[in-house]
């Protein structure tokens, strides 16, 4: 077994050990209004569920050289943002929004993505994904110190729930017409492969 310290890392070396090992990861595809009222999107696979009561999901934006990232000011900025899932469907589009833009350019209209007005809030969803949710923004924690550049990692409240009728049954969401993508590392993706169930201790 290799003893590996992470302080004795570059941080590539640290990303490459993390992605590699912490999969598959899922992804989410989050949209969110500029102070000039540009429509940002951008994926992020560090991202999971908070909590169910009352429903919280995190998003973790990695900062630039100390600064933040356009998803994480304008989501300081304006306390609202939409996560989508992204699926097999419309993961090469979502791809294409990782491209890096200037604030004022938008990777929606970059990847021809079609803007969905929001029920709760004022950011626009995008109309390709399965599952969207319209979030409120809970908290913000900076992570990091004067030694690294830093990590902003989002809390949002989910306000209200967008789930394409064609895979919600009773309560539930069916797995296989969802169609959930993961990430991997590198340019590597992943679809749900063989699952299997293990019986829970009581």
């Amino acid at each position: 077994m290799l003893a590996i310290d992470p302080a004795s890392n570059t941080e590539r070396e640290n990303y490459k050990l993390l992605t590699g090992s912490i999969i598959p990861r899922p992804i989410a595809f989050v949209t969110s209004l500029a102070e000039d009222s540009t429509l940002n999107g951008a994926p992020f696979s560090y991202f999971n569920i908070v909590s169910s009561n009352p429903p919280m999901i995190s998003v973790s934006v990695q900062r630039s050289e100390g600064k933040q990232k356009d998803t994480a000011r304008n989501i300081s900025d304006v306390k609202e943002f939409v996560v989508h899932i992204v699926d097999h469907e419309n993961v090469e589009k979502i791809n294409i929004t990782a491209a890096n833009l200037p604030p004022d350019q938008s990777e929606i209209e970059l990847a021809k993505l079609t803007p969905v007005t929001s029920t709760k809030i004022a950011v626009p969803g995008i109309m390709e994904s399965k599952v969207r949710m319209e979030c409120v923004l809970e908290q913000i924690i900076e992570l990091g110190g004067a030694d690294s550049p830093g990590c902003d990692l989002i809390i949002g409240k989910i306000v209200q729930f967008h789930i394409e009728e064609s895979i919600y049954e009773k309560g539930r969401i069916h797995r296989d017409e969802l169609g959930a993508v993961s990430r991997l590392a590198g340019n590597d993706y992943a679809r749900i492969g063989e699952v299997f169930s293990i019986e829970r201790p009581k």
